[in-house]
């Protein structure tokens, strides 16, 4: 079959390959969008958008439960049904992504759905149909849920995040392998809604990326809404009898549940893309790209499988340079009379921007949140920085205190530098507190600088202010 010459083909119309994909072609390259699943990829259906809706429900729960002691009495009566409607009718359309596919073709690309797969330099298979791309391919084929060799385990209908968000009626309990942000977040969802939870996490604690400071506070947190937090447990066996999920873990103890939802992390597979047609290695763990997000020549890589984070931000930040050197290098190419482009009107790139993940935020939407940048006391160590490290309880603050909120910042300096190099801030609005900590990590801005900067009081981010003092 001759293969069909376009400009780029774009391999994964998640949030990042989206975007690329839609912003190639509105520049005037024929670019052709392959996506097997639904454009928009995880983060709109199954992802950040319904899963914080979820999660706002849940917290408005949580208040209105404190009014008692602050503001007189108040009955809450929980109600999954407005929840599971707003997901499937304002954030999904009921998991149906016409309207995304739409938005991309109306910016001029050809969509085409199948599974796109590398079928040597420059071209892609999918299907019968094979494109030959004149200046690029990227891909952006995400991640899938890792599913851990449990013994029995496959052969269960357990959830993953899927079932878990898209869920009309809520069980009667639930038993969540894996405490990271995924299964906390919605462990305390559906604990706040009335179901009995279980988390069970073989680290020695939850959120095991991030600071044992942040750690305690989460699952105090969880604790506290009911959740049966079980760490240093590993899980050995799962069965399901047609009604019941029972996982047996070490030492012999065991739990039930009417669900499981497994969340120990997600992985790329990268086996299926046919990168052995262009020279790269399909076993690897991630799809290793330069400064450039560059993998290979005239291949980029874009969003989860970069291994770089598996966050909407990182994806959108990545495609941003994508997009550039793309550009750039469609330029350079200077593409002769046949080349059915308007790049010709398209003014150039003001330099092509480099990827920099040094002042990478996350941020864990638990109540309290969990906000973290850069690198933990435990990295910085492991890499040789001279350490310097401060701690301000949001307890001890006055904005804290009217709160009744737990939390902290913690702040991990380079003392030779004088500068930070990471940062974490739990609290009730510790995502939005971190933006403050974000840009002096980004910015290298000197501790010096932040101890003379006027913190307005009384706000959560003062304790920013306390946590510098407490540097040493």
């Amino acid at each position: 079959m001759q293969p069909e010459l376009v400009d780029v083909v774009v391999v994964g119309l998640g949030v990042g390959g989206e975007e690329v994909a839609g912003r190639l072609a509105e520049a005037g390259l024929r670019v052709v969008g392959i996506e097997r699943g639904l454009v928009g990829g995880e983060c709109p259906y199954w992802g950040c958008v319904p899963s914080k809706m979820m999660i706002r429900a849940a917290n408005a729960l949580a208040e209105a439960r404190r009014v008692d002691g602050l503001a007189g009495t108040a009955q809450v009566q929980p109600d999954w049904a407005p929840v599971a409607k707003r997901i499937r009718e304002e954030a999904t359309d009921t998991w149906d992504d016409t309207v995304a596919v739409r938005r991309f073709t109306d910016k001029g690309g050809r969509f085409v759905r199948g599974d796109g797969r590398l079928d040597g330099p420059g071209r892609v298979r999918v299907g019968d149909q094979v494109f030959q791309a004149r200046y690029g391919i990227v891909l952006g084929t995400g991640t899938r849920p890792v599913v851990p060799p449990i013994d029995g385990l496959a052969d269960t209908p357990y959830w993953t995040n899927h079932q878990a968000i898209e869920v009309e009626e809520l069980p009667g309990s639930l038993l969540v392998l894996g405490g990271g942000a995924i299964g906390l977040e919605l462990a305390q969802v559906f604990a706040r809604f009335g179901v009995a939870v279980t988390v069970v996490e073989a680290m020695d604690r939850v959120l095991a990326v991030e600071e044992p400071e942040a750690s305690e506070v989460a699952a105090a947190a969880l604790r506290a809404d009911g959740v049966r937090v079980e760490t240093g447990l590993r899980a050995e066996r799962v069965s399901h009898d047609g009604r019941v999920f029972t996982l047996h873990g070490a030492g012999g103890v065991t739990f039930t549940a009417d669900e499981l939802l497994v969340a120990t992390g997600r992985r790329a597979d990268l086996d299926e893309l046919g990168l052995e047609t262009v020279g790269l290695d399909p076993s690897r763990r991630h799809l290793a790209v330069g400064d450039r997000m560059r993998a290979a020549e005239g291949i980029w890589a874009v969003g989860d499988l970069t291994g770089e984070g598996p966050f909407t931000h990182v994806a959108m930040y990545q495609a941003a340079v994508v997009i550039a050197d793309v550009l750039d290098h469609a330029r350079q190419a200077q593409p002769g009379p046949d080349a059915g482009s308007a790049l010709s009107g398209v003014a150039g790139p003001a330099g092509v921007p480099r990827s920099d993940y040094r002042a990478l935020p996350r941020v864990t939407f638990t109540d309290p949140e969990v906000g973290a940048v850069g690198l933990t006391e435990r990295q910085a160590r492991e890499r040789g920085i001279n350490v310097q490290v401060g701690v301000s309880q949001l307890g001890s603050s006055t904005r804290g205190w009217i709160h009744r909120a737990d939390g902290l910042i913690k702040l991990v300096a380079d003392a030779d530098r004088g500068v930070l190099v990471g940062a974490t801030s739990v609290g009730p609005a510790g995502g939005e507190v971190l933006s403050a900590l974000v840009v002096a990590v980004h910015a290298a801005v000197p501790i010096g600088q932040l101890r003379q900067m006027i913190y307005a009081y009384p706000t959560f981010h003062r304790a920013i202010e306390d946590a510098l003092r407490n540097l040493r």
